[in-house]
């Protein structure tokens, strides 16, 4: 099947905004709010920081601020639902209240979720895919807002990964349907660190167009992984910019239609770059 000829998925409204898939990739700011991040970059305890952060990526061009409140890296201690709202909802109240780009919250706790929706957020972003909570597709159905599903290995490692990720999709899509989701308000993410080995995680780049059979948009996220620093020879998380550009290059070029970025500046000037490459570029 030749995915490249798969026409965009429908757009769909996040927040006050309409993202019309294909016309351009779209740059979602990671704003960590924990004292933990495997990027080095949190935030917990310093709102004024994180709204100031927040409000930078904007003025550089992020279309998405993606707000996280749990620590994601491998091996990293969970916390209650309770303190992750304690850290999430006074940034979101504030954000929403401030910025015109719609806010996403990262969480798989439905308790969470329900709260960051109360205070502002009009995404929700699942690293687990509902295998962890699946009540989060029924507040997104409720509340009729989109859902990243992402698909994670971590909790059943396989060898075979692509066909892994599409079919752990293609079940999320099925419980998101069956929760009442719309089908224009879910989107894809394969998952980039999650339970995969480096080779894994360079498959899925190479192949991320075979996320098209699903009709999604595709959200990746590449940005500082461990996979990057162990290509670029053990490369400290300070020290994997050129890495993670280049991956959301290869992304961009492979479909993705949302990058999750650290660095939004830089990230941005590389995706403007790409679409002009791979979506035409029309001559002034």
């Amino acid at each position: 099947m030749n995915t490249h000829n798969i026409s965009p998925p429908p757009p769909n409204r996040i927040g006050g905004t309409v993202f019309r898939w294909g016309e351009r990739t779209f740059i979602m700011g990671i704003l960590n709010v924990t004292p933990d991040s495997f990027s080095g970059d949190g935030l917990a305890n310093d709102i004024d920081a994180a709204v100031e952060q927040a409000r930078r990526m904007v003025d550089e061009g992020a279309d998405i601020i993606d707000i996280g409140g749990e620590s994601t890296r491998p091996g990293a201690p969970e916390v209650s639902a309770e303190a992750e709202i304690s850290r999430v909802v006074p940034v979101i109240e504030r954000l929403a209240a401030e910025l015109i780009v719609p806010i996403s919250i990262d969480t798989y706790k439905a308790e969470v979720a329900e709260a960051a929706v109360q205070a502002g957020a009009s995404l929700l972003n699942d690293v687990w895919g509902l295998k962890r909570d699946p009540r989060l597709a029924v507040i997104a159905a409720r509340h009729r807002l989109p859902i990243v599903i992402s698909s994670s290995q971590r909790d059943a490692p396989v060898e075979d990964i692509v066909p892994a990720v599409i079919d752990s999709l293609k079940w999320a899509i099925e419980q998101a349907g069956a929760a009442g989701v719309a089908p224009e308000n879910i989107i894809v993410d394969p998952g980039f660190g999650f339970g995969k080995t480096p080779g894994q995680n360079l498959e899925i780049l190479r192949r991320l167009s075979e996320l098209r059979v699903l009709g999604k948009p595709v959200l990746l996220g590449v940005s500082r992984k461990s996979t990057i620093g162990r290509v670029l020879g053990d490369a400290s998380v300070e020290d994997r910019l050129s890495g993670s550009l280049a991956g959301a290059v290869i992304g961009i070029m492979g479909g993705a239609d949302i990058i999750r970025a650290h660095d939004v500046k830089e990230t941005v000037r590389a995706a403007r770059m790409t679409d002009a490459v791979t979506r035409g570029w029309q001559d002034e």
